[in-house]
């Protein structure tokens, strides 16, 4: 090759280069702004409005909307069904509502309810309530699951001493029909404002058989520098001295990453599922399996969708926060003056994702005494990015 076909050659591969340069910065620009587009703040509409807060909400197969009114208010009726008029119905009825009979006797244990937050719907329609028992008498925390098709009680499994602890708060929990197990988040925050006896329960369906594990893990144990701040972004914010270990859980499309994070927390953590039901690791083995996936700031439950993006209910903000696969940079997704400690998360009716605003900062024990709470609470639901992942 010639000085002149040299030269010839050596621009054009300068100016492919430059080309092939260009190209990519606008690629990534594209990406950027389909990325920014995607994560675009949403608003969340009212779905209903109640007389009491909402904790948990649950969506059977035929869009029965099941839900727990908040057990931080004591309330008679401990889980309920929204009908289409608005109304209210107990479920699975009345008679489950009260732990004593007309006269005042206490009732068996396996015939009612007594301090239920966080429930399910699993894949055969059965509707799981989890009772953690800590309203007084207290109780020994169980399992309930109603099946919804024959409308009768399928099974109750208890959780006796030691897979529960008197600290134990049994917050929420997800269904793994591949595996057959449901894993509890468990607070440990029954006895006073510190979790820290936080851990996480697996529930063997098969067997009916439960474990405690990572208790006092710092993966499911609250940071004692994080306390509440409500409204820290306001002209007043509040803070409020609780530290909640674990308590938001969540469960990947392919059941095979459990996500679940302390409220009092700058992290989300995961584990395999694998890992996480193998009885033969060591807690020492156990615990080098989680993985901290990303930050996070305080917050409450915890979703995920198809696409493996994780919704979380920022109780301080009035808002929900969504922290894509993509980038595991958490972001603020939908917000509403009105959603005041939105709780649970959950996946539901028409492709939407619901929250109950439990107005939990305005009552009495985190208001300096005063009670401002007060009816209606709502219940709000927003589009996710991707479809929902049924159970989470």
């Amino acid at each position: 090759m010639n000085k002149y076909a040299l030269r010839s050659y050596h621009k054009t591969f300068v100016l492919n280069l430059l080309l092939v340069s260009q190209v990519l910065v606008v690629s990534q620009v594209i990406a950027q702004q389909q990325s920014q587009q995607a994560i675009a703040q949403v608003q969340p509409e009212v779905y209903a409005s109640l007389d009491g807060a909402v904790g948990g909400i649950s969506f059977t197969s035929s869009d029965r909307l099941i839900f727990s009114y908040h057990p931080f208010y004591q309330p008679k009726v401990k889980v309920g069904e929204l009908l289409a008029d608005g109304k209210v119905k107990p479920f699975p009825n009345s008679d489950w509502q009260l732990c004593h009979d007309p006269q005042g006797k206490p009732k068996d244990p396996d015939t009612c309810l007594n301090w239920v937050l966080g429930l399910r719907t699993d894949n055969q329609d059965k509707v799981w309530l989890l009772d953690s028992g800590q309203a007084e008498p207290r109780i020994e925390p169980k399992l309930v699951a109603w099946d919804t098709l024959k409308n009768q009680l399928d099974r109750i499994i208890h959780l006796p001493f030691p897979v529960s602890l008197p600290e134990s708060q049994h917050n929420d929990f997800v269904i793994s029909s591949r595996h057959q197990a449901i894993i509890i988040a468990d607070e440990g925050i029954a006895t006073g404002p510190i979790g820290d006896k936080a851990a996480l329960v697996v529930v063997d369906l098969t067997t009916g058989k439960s474990r405690r594990v990572l208790q006092g893990d710092n993966s499911v144990m609250p940071d004692l520098q994080r306390p509440l701040i409500i409204d820290s972004h306001s002209a007043k914010p509040k803070q409020i001295d609780v530290y909640v270990g674990a308590d938001g859980i969540a469960l990947d499309s392919a059941q095979h990453w459990l996500y679940f994070a302390p409220m009092n927390k700058d992290k989300v953590y995961r584990v395999a599922m694998e890992d996480l039901l193998n009885p033969d690791l060591s807690p020492q083995a156990l615990s080098a399996k989680v993985e901290a996936y990303a930050d996070k700031p305080n917050n409450g439950g915890l979703s995920i969708d198809a696409a493996n993006n994780l919704y979380l209910t920022e109780v301080g903000e009035r808002a929900i926060g969504i922290i894509p696969a993509n980038t595991r940079q958490y972001q603020s997704y939908a917000y509403d003056e009105l959603m005041v400690w939105p709780d649970g998360v959950s996946f539901g009716k028409d492709g939407y994702l619901y929250s109950g605003a439990a107005q939990l900062p305005l009552s009495a024990p985190l208001n300096h005494g005063k009670a401002e709470n007060m009816p209606p609470y709502y219940i709000f639901r927003f589009k996710p990015l991707a479809a929902g992942v049924p159970g989470n």
